[in-house]
């Protein structure tokens, strides 16, 4: 039953809920606010995020049929009737649970009893980015069946997670700071309109409508193509803002494998044959959150 359950929380979709949290507290870290127990916890809370949203996606899809024959992805635990509805359900509310007190935990380090205005803000995100994590297939009015998980995805992986992790650390915000954040969010939402481009047939018989079956796979594929490019561009942009040295051009690396992916994107015929590239487009982000990191301290 344990390793159903480690399974289902797909583990390897953290690299990529991480990235927020890196890009966020290097900055912190290059600006002199950086603080050990508070990246830790950050890192926690986001990983709790994570296997919350992954569970409730399992819970959700499996309820409507989503999941069927006709999924190309690897098979989920209540499709295969590895883990039941109810342990399912059960499993969501206590990583809910744990991931609140560790997130209320995180923002009492950062902000103490002297800034409750601070304190309560970042409590309601908390509670939003849990409500996030199970309203995205959860529910009659689940925001993924609707073609919103494109914003969801860039607000919390994108401009939450950075920029929420920098001020839990700093206090304070700079408005270049949206640059990276942004990076980061059209980075994450790429890998969702690649998840959705595979699975577009079996969405759309399951009336899952994504932005990528109501757009088409056509018009999904420029999408994708402009977002990518887009979130290079407002990374660079950064740099020549804060240009010191050759050094914080390092997180180009990490593209190189993202405008490989492009092109293999380009030439596809058969979206469904994109699964291989999911993993290859998060790994690559998590390689941009780490060198574009470096860049800043190094």
């Amino acid at each position: 039953m344990l390793k159903a359950f480690v399974k289902a929380a797909r583990l390897r979709t953290l690299p990529l809920s991480l990235s927020g949290i890196i890009v966020g507290s290097f900055l912190a870290y290059a600006e002199g606010y950086f603080n050990w127990q508070i990246c830790m916890l950050a890192l926690l809370t986001t990983t709790g995020f994570q296997v919350l949203s992954n569970f409730a996606n399992d819970y959700g899809d499996g309820l409507k049929g989503t999941d069927n024959e006709d999924r190309v992805g690897p098979e989920r635990a209540l499709q295969s009737g590895a883990i039941t509805p109810k342990q399912m359900l059960s499993a969501i509310k206590i990583t809910g649970y744990i991931t609140f007190a560790i997130a209320v935990f995180l923002i009492y380090k950062a902000f103490g009893k002297h800034n409750l205005f601070y304190f309560f803000t970042f409590l309601l995100l908390g509670l939003a980015s849990i409500v996030a994590a199970i309203k995205y297939t959860m529910g009659k009015k689940a925001y993924g069946y609707s073609g919103y998980g494109d914003v969801f995805v860039f607000l919390f992986f994108g401009w939450l997670s950075v920029l929420g992790s920098y001020f839990l650390f700093a206090k304070q915000l700079d408005w270049t700071l949206f640059l990276p954040a942004t990076s980061i969010g059209l980075l994450s939402v790429g890998v969702l309109n690649l998840n959705n481009l595979r699975d577009r047939i079996s969405d759309k018989k399951a009336n899952k409508r994504t932005l990528v079956v109501k757009i088409g796979e056509e018009f999904a594929k420029y999408y994708h193509y402009y977002i990518l490019i887009f979130a290079f561009i407002l990374a660079l942009l950064y740099i020549m803002l804060h240009y010191t040295s050759p050094v914080q051009l390092l997180f180009i690396i990490a593209f190189i494998p993202i405008f490989m992916h492009l092109y293999t994107v380009y030439k596809n015929k058969d979206a469904r044959m994109l699964d291989s590239e999911l993993k290859k487009l998060a790994l690559s982000t998590f390689l941009f959150a780490l060198l574009f990191g470096l860049g800043q301290i190094l």
